[in-house]
């Protein structure tokens, strides 16, 4: 499996959160770090994504939570580095009233179709979101999407323990990924012959 990099959003993930509790298990797993968690700043948890990515072995897939989510796309919009995919939990609206004010430097979301495969996760009772803006943004992002049931908002408070369903999506969605990534490598010749 591709060497994976957490991004939990505001305030960090702690550790009842189910990616503190997947970082745990997995070895594979390591959390990029951004200057502040709690007054994140675009311009710093870009540049703190992109390192990490930078410094992973091969192209990671990408597990996001929340805010980091929108981070997600704001990141894409900026930097051409490859990544295997992004699997993308509760993404938060913010135009919602919930949407806390030391985010607000992520709220003009870019809404360019990824250039890599993307599964939004997303719950029918998140206070951050709705099923309606879950679809709208995985219709722009050209990502999949799974209504994975009333969740909240699908953090520590929800209380998920390991969140196993999570675990199974990710799973097939990083094979998936794989799969796409090698029918990509392997038709990079015929795309340069064609020039």
């Amino acid at each position: 499996m591709s060497d994976i990099i957490t991004l939990p959003g505001i305030g960090g993930s702690g550790e009842t959160h189910w990616q503190t509790r997947w970082e745990h298990a997995n070895p594979c797993m390591r959390r990029f770090q951004p200057s502040d968690w709690n007054r994140p700043q675009l311009a710093d948890w870009v540049q703190a994504l992109d390192g990490a990515i930078a410094s992973a072995d091969e192209p990671p897939l990408l597990v996001a939570h929340s805010l980091a989510c929108l981070l997600v796309a704001h990141w894409h919009a900026v930097s051409t580095r490859p990544i295997a995919g992004a699997f993308l939990v509760a993404v938060p609206d913010p135009a919602s009233t919930a949407f806390p004010g030391e985010a607000l430097g992520f709220a003009r979301v870019p809404t360019e179709r990824f250039r890599f495969p993307s599964l939004v996760v997303a719950s029918s009772n998140d206070p951050f979101s709705t099923i309606g803006y879950a679809q709208v943004r995985a219709a722009q992002w050209g990502s999949n999407l799974v209504e994975a049931g009333a969740l909240g908002h699908i953090n520590g408070k929800s209380g998920l323990d390991d969140w196993p369903q999570g675990q199974a999506l990710f799973r097939s969605f990083a094979k998936a990924a794989s799969r796409t990534t090698a029918d990509d490598v392997a038709r990079a010749p015929d795309r340069q012959t064609a020039r």
